[in-house]
């Protein structure tokens, strides 16, 4: 029997998941480009995915070699689209293609259960749109549905950019297609789908890690299948969805780094919705407070960049108070207020009393950050990695925040047997417990990953804080994104100064989108409101734009900065991870492959500057050791060239392993 020869991505780094068989009879016929399939890898027996990339000539094949394709799945096909898709990201953040492709494809499942979604009710919005906001949605109208262009709502916080994204959403279902609405992170889903619920008339599903895989795989095969109108709402993941007849992707806070995926494939899903929506002729929208200075300065003066410099209803944004703490520790009635200040607890007792809820923002975990021996001044670090274990008071426990160990909180210092351990620094849980001292008949809670644990506990959390059954609220991260509080006014802010000065091109950034955010919780709904921001260094300028509401001012000042030190978004970064067991080794294996990139760009790639070897932030990561590198260049061709060349000859030993990061968020 006469067979045919197909290259197929395989889930394999092996050869960059790119390898030959072939197929013959009426299995040959089924297969086209992006069928999954079942093939041998190896010498053994073992199966492996893999998808069809194209047909291949027999030219120069050894076809005794060549193993058959032995299954192909009817369950999910890739379509062109999906298949351009991948290449592209294949190519730019310079991962096995085949690998790729599995890490996205949801788990097969031979009989998914019913798909679980939620009908809109089409009812009529009440609100009505400030002129500004029907500007935006008239210009980006205006510049019509049935073909790519990218805009930015750069709106403060209140703004009504919701109000916005629904107006279009609704435009884009009169035209029976689908929208897809990127959210950073699972906790803003109920509010969200609250809203579309109740004012849109079409099916809404939700993707996220909340979901089973049975809806996971249900929802892929339906969107392959069905081409009617629907929403999805979803993580960064969902940015892969096969949506038949999609007319829209709207990323919504796309500053925010939850979008970044941090392992296998470092992607951002921001960048890939941008690159999905010009594949298929169609507009994507980001909004955000605060976006990314890349994102700014490339919008920035154009006909797609929408400043919305008003909260909607003419709420007003939030006074700012900064909270000098030097030389409270001396202060007998200071030190026992720790880590709040009289200022604070004075204004939280007033919003109380008033019948308001308070936020209070501290981006720690845990009691303490470590604990220290009063004697001789022993740390307790964790076995696996090079950093201190925090210490949480309520489960008695020692936990490092890298690697997940665990310890029961000592009684005694090992080295000197001395009793007195002192916790320094402090987290959420200690922020949560001084509170409940100070006002022991409120209800105060924890909205943070330690205590927040499950879709359902977060659901319930916001449910009883919108009932006003929670008088504070003390939270992370997870509090400063998105969240529409009708009776907060007072915002505390805890423990930024820790961020201030991280050695990092982005730590300025990051502290001006933390503070902006967490301070747009306050006063969205009309009431004078207050921001009091804790901390040791209140000359930096990062906290003037912050009191004078500058809307642009941050990004005028910051993106000279950036040029100074040929950073993003002048130059383009890629990092080179080197990580191995052995210090040594990652060592000498670090400062060889420098040497070689560095000869590269100075023999052929001459715009790419090559920095490093240097080690990580935390070297010691669960018992393995991390270098890196670093190349930089305004030649986007050049840089990803010289990477190409590196990666073609390049066999790291054994004990090495070698991860890229393209555009990476943190200098790790």
């Amino acid at each position: 029997m006469e067979k045919t020869l197909f290259l197929v991505a395989v889930n394999t780094p092996f050869n960059g998941s790119m390898l030959t068989y072939s197929a013959g009879g009426e299995l040959a016929q089924k297969i086209t480009k992006g069928t999954l399939v079942k093939v041998p890898l190896g010498k053994g027996k073992r199966s492996v995915d893999g998808c069809v990339w194209q047909q291949v000539s027999e030219q120069n094949i050894d076809l005794e070699k060549i193993k058959d394709i032995t299954e192909a799945s009817d369950e999910l096909t890739l379509s062109k689209e999906e298949c351009d898709l991948f290449q592209w990201m294949a190519s730019y953040y310079h991962y096995p293609l085949g690998q790729l492709i599995f890490d996205v494809l949801p788990p097969f499942l031979k009989r998914p259960r019913k798909l679980n979604y939620d009908q809109g009710k089409g009812e009529e919005s009440p609100f009505v749109l400030s002129p500004d906001q029907q500007n935006v949605v008239a210009k980006i109208a205006e510049a019509g549905f049935d073909k790519f262009t990218k805009s930015l709502v750069h709106g403060v916080t209140g703004a009504g950019k919701t109000l916005i994204y629904l107006e279009l959403i609704q435009k884009i279902i009169k035209e029976k297609k689908s929208v897809l609405f990127l959210l950073p992170e699972i906790n803003l889903t109920p509010q969200f789908l609250k809203t579309f619920e109740t004012y849109l008339n079409v099916p809404i599903y939700s993707y996220n890690s909340a979901i089973s895989n049975s809806d996971k795989f249900g929802l892929w095969k339906l969107l392959q299948e069905d081409s009617s109108p629907k929403l999805i709402l979803g993580v960064r993941s969902s940015v892969f969805l096969p949506i038949k007849n999609l007319g829209l992707i709207i990323v919504d806070e796309e500053h925010d780094q939850s979008f970044k995926q941090d392992d296998r494939c470092t992607y951002n899903a921001r960048d890939i919705a941008i690159k999905r929506a010009s594949l298929l002729k169609i507009p994507v929208i980001l909004g955000s407070a605060t976006p990314m200075v890349e994102t700014y300065k490339a919008f920035v003066g154009t006909t797609h960049y929408f400043p919305l410099t008003k909260r909607a209803q003419e709420a007003k944004l939030p006074e700012v108070e900064l909270v000098d703490m030097r030389g409270r520790a001396r202060v007998e009635a200071e030190k026992m207020l720790w880590p709040y200040s009289s200022e604070s607890v004075f204004k939280i007792r007033k919003a109380l009393e008033k019948g308001e809820q308070v936020l209070v923002f501290i981006n720690r975990l845990g009691y303490a950050s470590y604990l220290q021996c009063n004697s001789c001044g022993h740390q307790f670090a964790c076995p696996n990695c090079s950093t201190n274990l925090k210490y949480f008071k309520k489960r008695s426990e020692l936990v490092c925040q890298t690697c997940e160990y665990k310890s029961p909180a000592p009684e005694m210092c090992p080295e000197c047997m001395n009793i007195q351990l002192t916790p320094k620094g402090f987290g959420t849980e200690k922020a949560h417990d001084t509170l409940q001292e100070l006002f022991p008949d409120r209800v105060v809670e924890r909205f943070d990953r330690d205590e927040i644990k499950t879709f359902g506990k977060l659901e319930e959390t916001l449910d009883l804080f919108h009932q006003k059954k929670i008088d504070i609220l003390v939270g992370t991260q997870m509090l400063s994104k998105g969240h529409n509080f009708e009776n907060v006014n007072l915002v505390i802010i805890l423990g930024i100064d820790s961020q201030l000065n991280f050695p990092d091109f982005r730590s300025n950034e990051r502290v001006y989108q933390t503070l902006t955010q967490v301070s747009g919780r306050a006063g969205r709904f009309g009431k004078k409101a207050e921001v009091l921001v804790h901390t040791l260094a209140p000359e930096n300028k990062i906290f003037s734009y912050l009191k004078n509401h500058s809307f642009d001012d941050f990004y005028k000042d910051e993106i000279p900065l950036r040029e100074m030190c040929s950073s993003p978004p002048v130059k383009k970064i890629i990092l080179l991870y080197i990580n191995g067991k052995h210090q040594a080794e990652v060592i000498k294996e670090s400062s060889t492959q420098a040497e070689r990139l560095s000869e590269l760009a100075h023999t052929h790639f001459n715009k790419v500057d090559v920095l490093g070897p240097r080690p990580s932030m935390i070297e010691k990561k669960v018992n393995k050791f991390t270098w890196s590198l670093l190349l930089r260049s305004d030649d986007i061709n050049q840089l990803h060239n010289l990477l190409n060349t590196f990666l073609k000859n390049y066999r790291p030993p054994h004990t090495i392993s070698l991860k890229i990061d393209v555009d990476p968020y943190y200098f790790d």
